[in-house]
């Protein structure tokens, strides 16, 4: 067995206004496809989708109904340029909308982020290439809720829906 140096590296992303980002990790190129027929079908989502292809000619694949999105997904995979990463896009609607759809999909391996918050994609370099090890999503706690606080966060979640 050898080893190799690997270093790391923290990679920005710049999510646009009012949009929500989720990277991932798949294994085939079908994944372009299957994750904008998982996405259509959620709604009137708009989105746009990037994959970096792990060999062959090594292209970033992209599709989505959003030329802003599918722009800004292609840019933060170049920026990621990790083989078999995904990124996804979306407006018109939040992670928790489509991601049992995008974990659905046959060749989804993992999903490391869903969010709208400040992030960064710690890639891991080596000889071989790149690997998304992890993200850093947001910033660290800055309390505990008080029960005022959790009567909100209820409040909150019965106002948009999400229960009843």
């Amino acid at each position: 067995m050898t080893t190799a140096a690997v270093t790391f590296e923290a990679v920005s992303v710049d999510i646009p206004a009012d949009a929500n980002v989720i990277i991932g990790q798949s294994h085939f190129i079908k994944t372009v496809e299957d994750l904008h027929e998982a996405l259509f079908g959620a709604g009137r989502l708009r989105f746009g989708i990037a994959f970096c292809e792990a060999s062959g000619p090594r292209l970033v694949r992209v599709s989505g109904n959003d030329d802003e999105l599918i722009g800004a997904a292609t840019a933060t995979a170049l920026a990621i340029g990790a083989g078999h990463t995904f990124v996804v896009l979306l407006r018109d609607g939040f992670p928790v909308n489509v991601l049992n759809q995008i974990k659905a999909v046959p060749e989804v391996c993992a999903i490391f982020c869903a969010t709208a918050n400040p992030l960064e994609v710690i890639v891991a370099v080596t000889a071989r290439g790149r690997g998304v090890v992890g993200v850093i999503d947001g910033e660290p706690p800055a309390g505990v809720e008080t029960a005022a606080d959790a009567a909100e966060r209820h409040e909150l979640l019965r106002m948009i829906g999400y229960k009843l």
